[in-house]
């Protein structure tokens, strides 16, 4: 599924009558009846409930009136607060307010209307509909409307579980490309996207802002949003988008048909990285696993008796040091990938033997934590390298691989991670809540599984043994990438919990997110992959 920016939004829209001649008044029709269709196939019948729609003058206004058509001629007891003067509602939005007050709609007019009725209304509804803004808004919410938005939110906070706030299209107030805040936003319990899921969904305040997102059908036709070309296309990666993407499982495979990975990973406090890696790479299904470790953290590997080490020479403090090179250097034969940088450390004689050694090696890569920290000074590496590479930053490390404040990348994820991938010339994982993966021909996905019981130690490492091991099995990288961040977010998802989740868990857990993608499909019925 496509994620686009309001104007491409306007461009489906303005071309779905331009070319395929459907009147733009029957796409609010579409969208208002799609909405009531959602909230009846989730929440139950209308008949009976109380519904509140708060509509500006714009056609995010007009839907929300079309909306609350629909909601009386099911038996609902709606209301509309209009945050407009009737005179100023045009267009589409203006067609449904006069259908709506020549049907004799209850109509409450900002300017005219009892504030206290107001707060009494938002607190008994069974529905408040959120339709004040669309993608369309510009500038920062002020005056009656953002005094609307504070009692919208307050009155949620009093209600509980009792009635929903429904965000049509996006919380008025969220910015539909960045996701910040302009001025006060609506803190919904749901949003329903009109057509296609907007960019501000999935980052900054939208994120919190917009409770559960599903998308409603408007009527778009399927190949207009197929061909419409797209200036750094952004979809959506889904179940039924990775499904099939596993590597296929003969049954007359041996271990050796999965590719063996080399990890390159660990120092004295830190070999449990290594070690998390290794272990996520062997649950995701290549077939051995070598991992290349500073000597005197070897032993953290006896109770990984499926993971073969090789230990190598150390720095003082227990770093990978450079007379592994050579090392390093014989244990590529046999490889079919390399997953490199769970907790290497930062010491600056490892820094150097790790930009030396990606820089003169050909094999598909992942590359993590401390050896991104290491190429941060040294970023032509990454662009002249003869091989495949998937880079993986949390919001940090691409701040300072980047030279930004976390701030920035956080506010920009989308520029960020696409600016970096056609920098480097590799395939970017940008981490967080609905992690983003750019290609350096622009292509950019947002994963949408995963929970906030992730935020823990050793969740990226294992993401990097995932990735490391599907690019074993020779998947192509951006499948690869996608593929591990979906499998690594359904592992959370898997776990049932948000609070206590460990990396562990994660790893424990992949068999059954594999499972639930469809991994048996190659083997006999009653086995697992």
């Amino acid at each position: 599924m496509r994620v686009v920016t309001a104007e491409q939004m306007r461009t489906l829209d303005r071309q779905a009558t331009e070319i395929y001649g459907i009147p733009s008044i029957l796409l609010m029709e579409n969208a208002a009846r799609g909405l009531v269709d959602r909230i009846e196939s989730t929440w139950g019948a209308a008949a009976g409930r109380r519904v509140v729609i708060v509509a500006g003058r714009g056609n995010n206004g007009g839907d929300g009136l079309a909306a609350a058509r629909h909601f009386r001629m099911r038996g609902a007891d709606v209301v509309v607060y209009l945050f407009a003067a009737p005179e100023r509602v045009s267009g589409d939005a203006g067609i449904s307010l006069e259908i709506w007050r020549r049907t004799g709609g209850a109509l409450q007019i900002v300017g005219a209307f009892d504030w206290a009725q107001f707060a009494a209304d938002l607190r008994q509804a069974d529905f408040v509909i959120d339709a004040l803004f669309g993608t369309g808004l510009s500038h920062s919410v002020e005056g009656d409307v953002a005094r609307a938005i504070d009692l919208v939110n307050t009155m949620r906070q009093e209600r509980g579980k009792h009635g929903r706030v429904v965000a049509i299209d996006i919380p008025s107030g969220i910015s539909a490309d960045t996701g910040a805040i302009c001025g006060v936003a609506v803190q919904a319990d749901d949003t329903m996207a009109l057509g296609l899921p907007k960019r501000g969904h999935f980052v900054g305040a939208g994120l919190e802002h917009r409770g559960s997102l599903s998308a409603i059908d408007i009527g778009l036709p399927d190949a207009l949003v197929r061909q419409t070309p797209l200036e750094m296309a952004v979809t959506l990666t889904t179940r039924d988008a990775m499904a099939g993407c596993l590597p296929t499982r003969p049954r007359d495979a041996h271990k050796g048909t999965f590719g063996h990975l080399l990890v390159i990973a660990g120092s004295t406090g830190k070999s449990g990285a290594a070690a998390l890696a290794s272990r996520a790479a062997l649950r995701a299904g290549c077939g051995l696993v070598t991992c290349a470790i500073p000597k005197s953290c070897v032993g953290m590997f006896t109770a990984l008796p499926e993971v073969m080490t090789l230990p190598l020479p150390e720095t003082d403090v227990g770093s990978l040091s450079p007379d592994a090179y050579d090392g390093l250097r014989v244990a590529m034969t046999g490889k079919a990938a390399v997953a490199i940088g769970p907790g290497l450390s930062r010491e600056k004689e490892t820094a150097d033997l790790i930009c030396r050694w990606v820089a003169e090696t050909a094999l598909p890569m992942v590359i993590d934590a401390d050896a991104l920290n290491a190429l941060a000074s040294a970023p032509s590496v990454l662009s002249e390298r003869r091989g495949p590479t998937i880079l993986t930053p949390h919001p940090g490390e691409m701040a300072r691989f980047v030279g930004v404040s976390v701030e920035f990348v956080q506010n920009n994820r989308f520029a960020v991670a696409g600016d970096v991938a056609k920098r480097c010339n590799a395939i970017v994982v940008l981490k967080g809540a609905h992690t983003l993966v750019a290609s350096p021909t622009g292509d950019i996905a947002i994963n949408d599984t995963g929970c906030p019981g992730m935020a823990t130690a050793g969740a990226g490492d294992v993401l990097t043994g995932m990735i490391g091991s599907l690019l074993a099995q020779r998947m192509i990288p951006w499948d690869a990438a996608r593929l591990g961040i979906w499998l690594h977010g359904m592992a959370g998802d898997a776990s049932g919990h948000a609070c206590g989740l460990i990396a562990s868990d994660l790893v424990d857990n992949l068999p059954r997110a594999i499972e639930m993608l469809g991994g048996d499909r190659n083997v006999k019925s009653g086995e697992t992959l």
